[in-house]
C-alpha cells in the first residue's frame, strides 16, 4: 500500500506541472519509456536501487542514458526522484501518471488477457466491448495466458471480468465437490 501511495503523490505532482505547461503527452510518454528501460535492464537496476551508490552518480548515469531522449522537465523530475531516494518507484510512478491522464482523457486503462494471441480485428472487438463496459474510452494493453485455457479475462481498474473457460471450469468443479461432500 505505501508503494502506490508514494507512486501516486510524485506521480500527481509531476502530473500537475505537466498540465500545467501542457506537455501532458510528451512527458508520460518519456517517463513510460524510461521505466521501460530501467525495468528492462537488469544492470541498471542493480546500479539505480542501490543503496551505496551515490545520487550524483546515479543522475550522471540516467543524463548519460535519457539526456538526448527526454525533455528537461523529465530529467529533472528524475532527479528529484533520486535525490528523495525513490528511484524504485520510476514503474510505479510512470503507471500512475499514465492513469491520471488517462482520467483526464476520459479514459481508462484495461487489460485484456487471452489465451490465444488475438489478431487486430479481434482486439478492436474486444475493445469495444471493454469502453462499453467501462463506459468509457479504454487504453487496452494486451497479454496472452496459455493457461487460460479459452477465453478472455478484462481488468478494467479494480473490476475484473472473467470469462476464461479456466475460471469456469474450477466453478464447476467447486460445484460438483460441494454437491458431493
Amino acid at each position: 500500500m505505501l508503494r502506490g501511495a508514494v507512486a501516486r503523490r510524485y506521480a500527481q505532482a509531476l502530473y500537475e506541472i505537466a498540465q500545467a505547461n501542457n506537455t501532458l503527452e510528451t512527458i508520460e510518454q518519456e517517463l513510460k519509456g524510461v521505466a521501460e528501460a530501467v525495468e528492462g535492464t537488469r544492470e541498471l537496476q542493480r546500479i539505480l536501487y542501490h543503496p551505496q551508490v551515490l545520487a550524483g552518480d546515479k543522475k550522471n548515469l540516467l543524463k548519460t542514458l535519457f539526456a538526448d531522449k527526454v525533455s528537461a522537465e523529465t530529467m529533472k523530475f528524475l532527479g528529484l526522484v533520486v535525490d528523495k531516494r525513490r528511484e524504485n518507484y520510476i514503474a510505479g510512478i510512470s503507471a500512475e501518471f499514465s492513469a491520471l491522464a488517462n482520467e483526464a482523457r476520459g479514459k481508462v486503462a484495461a487489460e485484456v488477457i487471452t489465451a490465444v494471441e488475438v489478431n487486430e480485428e479481434q482486439k478492436q472487438e474486444l475493445v469495444k466491448v471493454a469502453s462499453r463496459l467501462a463506459g468509457k474510452e479504454v487504453e487496452p494493453t494486451f497479454a496472452v495466458d496459455a493457461s487460460l485455457i479459452g477465453g478472455v479475462i478484462v481488468k478494467i481498474g479494480s473490476k475484473v471480468i472473467d470469462g476464461s473457460i479456466k475460471t469456469r471450469l474450477a466453478t464447476l468443479q467447486s460445484r460438483l465437490m460441494s454437491k458431493t461432500s
